[in-house]
């Protein structure tokens, strides 16, 4: 099933790195046929690993377990469509900063497939050509992009190039902040150490004193 999906992004010319999104490329079914090929695979990973999977209680449906993770929740937002977001004109031509945030981020690291867990805050700065969306849309873009393999300085881009094309602000700004499990559990094992990266778009990269007022009050609500 790979192979096919593969082929048909090959054709297309499209880019299928671990934080892409390939919705548009898995036919009806074929998600089904995926986690089964997955499943196989895992279960070769375990035994590769010396792992008694026919015999060992606690590991004998590892390989499902882990397909289905993989395919259906950690890493959904690579195989399923963007969700339906609900758009709204600004009637009341509303101009002011808004924040959201903060919101819990959930990820995996590209490199290791170890955990990302964090928190996101937006900065909006609507115009009266901008959409509006409700509070909890937010949420489930955010996590739309998060559920991928991904690293933290592309996602954040991500999340953004994606709230600008739905929102189309005036201004947007992006704060992720995440602890990262590729350093924590291996490594150097620092439990310590977090990540923290931004991006500012339009009013909020051109006037200095909108960018320190989302700041500081982001601030506020980080302490």
């Amino acid at each position: 099933m790979s192979d096919r999906i593969r082929h048909r992004l090959r054709e297309a010319g499209a880019r299928f790195h671990a934080n892409d999104n390939l919705a548009d490329f898995i036919r009806p079914g074929e998600l089904d046929e995926l986690q089964r090929e997955v499943e196989d695979k895992a279960d070769a990973l375990l035994r590769a690993l010396v792992i008694d999977v026919e015999h060992d209680h606690n590991t004998r449906e590892t390989a499902r377990r882990l397909a289905k993770m993989f395919v259906r929740e950690v890493f959904a937002g690579r195989y399923q469509a963007a969700p339906e977001v609900t758009e709204f004109p600004n009637v009341q031509h509303l101009n002011e900063l808004m924040i959201i945030g903060p919101m819990r981020v959930r990820s995996a690291c590209s490199h290791h497939l170890c955990p990302i867990m964090g928190r996101a805050w937006v900065g909006v700065m609507p115009h009266a050509a901008s959409n509006l969306i409700g509070l909890s849309k937010y949420a489930r873009l955010i996590d739309w992009v998060m559920s991928r393999p991904q690293i933290q300085e592309e996602a954040v881009v991500q999340i953004a190039d994606l709230l600008e094309s739905r929102l189309r602000p005036d201004g947007l700004a992006v704060v992720l902040e995440a602890d990262h499990y590729c350093m924590h559990w291996r490594g150097v094992k620092d439990d310590g150490a977090r990540m923290v990266n931004s991006v500012m778009r339009g009013s909020f990269l051109a006037d200095t004193s909108l960018r320190k007022e989302f700041l500081s009050l982001l601030a506020e609500r980080r302490a």
